[in-house]
């Protein structure tokens, strides 16, 4: 690879803390194995690492803040194991739960901003379109490169934060230009208008988009303009979870894609896929594994609820009670905007129950006995089964609202019709 001067000083030990040298090292190899003839800086990190997925996440953390290393770009955190709010929230077995709280305290002591969100471009993490960023968390990732113009590649457990602490990543895929170019057009012109404006037709376009298109860059032509963060980020998450998609263009959204032809480069695409209203319809229903019946939980916020959404939540429930826990998975600064606009004791009142830090489908929080839990979210949706082993049902917030307050499946069939 070519290294720049510091680059080598830092990785040979003449400059920096033993563990700069070791970030370092996970960084180059790791550019030298994906074929990277150089490292980019990057302005920004965000670590999807301080999941608790076994002791050796924490061990490897512990490592690097013994060797004195800190974050050199501003660096937020993804969702942790634990609801430092509420810790007995979780249900992680002992030593687990001190494990996991270890590699939590670790990122921040390294630098971190302790953000605990999925969602970290709704607590004003939000580089500028051109920059080059390393961050994890696959939505974040697809938000950060679609609405954003953002360029980072989708970076995993140890290779984040070694990024963070080097201000370097490796310089290929989504960070150059020439692999940013689309080559599949998803066309969805031929859809009603009454449905594309529709919240819920933003995630289950998603999740199509993720099985259509896999690791292609796509361009989605014909999504009219007003679409919101909250519907990008449900569509940007659908497609990252059930593909192995970093950036989907989304012609006049994705700054560097206003247009089709600019997204495609003013080349010809190799395959142009027209979706129908049957399409739609049927991933909808992948999303469900029960149609009918009672529900045991409904789980919300994957991404993390925004405060509109907790607004639209309040306006849809009526002031009537839910008879199911209703679990609302959000961040510390969508906690705080709800306590100044006086909303918070308003949804406790409700019945919901706060998640803050972490979600239902990441760490033991739902009951152990399989349930059915139903959501507006195509993330949680495809998840929720083996993650823990609650049957998932999709609908629309209005559906999750209704069938919350009666404790059996509701489904407004009205939003997806095909007029």
């Amino acid at each position: 690879m070519n290294l720049t001067d510091l680059e080598k000083s830092i990785l040979c030990g003449d400059t920096g803390t033993a563990g700069e040298r070791m970030a370092m090292e996970i960084v180059t190899e790791a550019g030298r194995m994906l074929g990277a003839e150089q490292l980019v800086e990057i302005e920004s990190s965000h670590i999807d690492g301080c999941l608790y997925h076994g002791d050796s996440g924490a061990l490897f953390c512990e490592k690097l803040v013994e060797g004195k290393a800190r974050v050199s770009v501003p660096t937020t955190t993804n969702v942790g194991a634990l609801n430092l709010m509420d810790p007995r929230q979780c249900r992680l077995p002992e030593p687990q739960r001190k494990m996991a709280l270890r590699l939590m305290v670790a990122h921040t002591r390294m630098g971190c901003a302790p953000s605990w969100t999925c969602a970290p471009y709704q607590a004003g993490a939000r580089p500028a379109a051109g920059s080059q960023i390393a961050w994890g968390e696959s939505n974040a990732v697809a938000f950060a490169n679609t609405v954003l113009g953002a360029r980072t590649n989708r970076y995993g457990d140890f290779l984040d934060i070694a990024c963070a602490i080097t201000g370097r990543a490796p310089y290929y895929g989504l960070h150059k230009s020439e692999n940013r170019v689309a080559t599949l057009v998803i066309d969805i012109s031929g859809l009603p208008d009454t449905l594309v404006r529709q919240d819920a037709f933003f995630p289950v376009l998603g999740s199509l988009i993720g099985r259509l298109a896999g690791e292609t860059v796509c361009v989605v032509d014909g999504l009219p303009g007003g679409a919101t963060d909250d519907q990008l980020k449900s569509l940007c998450a659908g497609a990252a979870a059930t593909g192995a998609v970093g950036l989907v263009h989304i012609a006049g959204v994705t700054p560097e894609a206003q247009t089709v032809d600019m997204a495609l480069a003013g080349r010809p695409p190799a395959k142009v896929i027209r979706i129908s209203h049957e399409m739609i319809i049927e991933s909808r229903n992948q999303l469900s594994a029960a149609v009918s019946g009672s529900i045991d939980s409904v789980a919300l916020g994957s991404p993390h609820f925004s405060i509109d959404e907790c607004r639209q939540l309040l306006a849809l429930a009526q002031q009537r009670r839910f008879s199911v826990p209703v679990y609302v998975c959000l961040g510390r600064h969508t906690i705080e905007a709800l306590e100044n606009e006086n909303l918070l004791q308003a949804m406790k009142t409700l019945g919901v129950v706060f998640v803050v830090d972490t979600c239902v489908v990441v760490t033991p929080i739902l009951p152990d006995e399989p349930g059915v839990m139903m959501t507006n979210s195509a993330k949680f949706a495809h998840y929720a089964s083996g993650n823990t082993g609650h049957q998932p049902v999709f609908g629309t917030l209005a559906d999750c609202v209704a069938s919350a307050q009666s404790g059996h499946i509701q489904w407004n069939q009205s939003v997806w019709s095909a007029q």
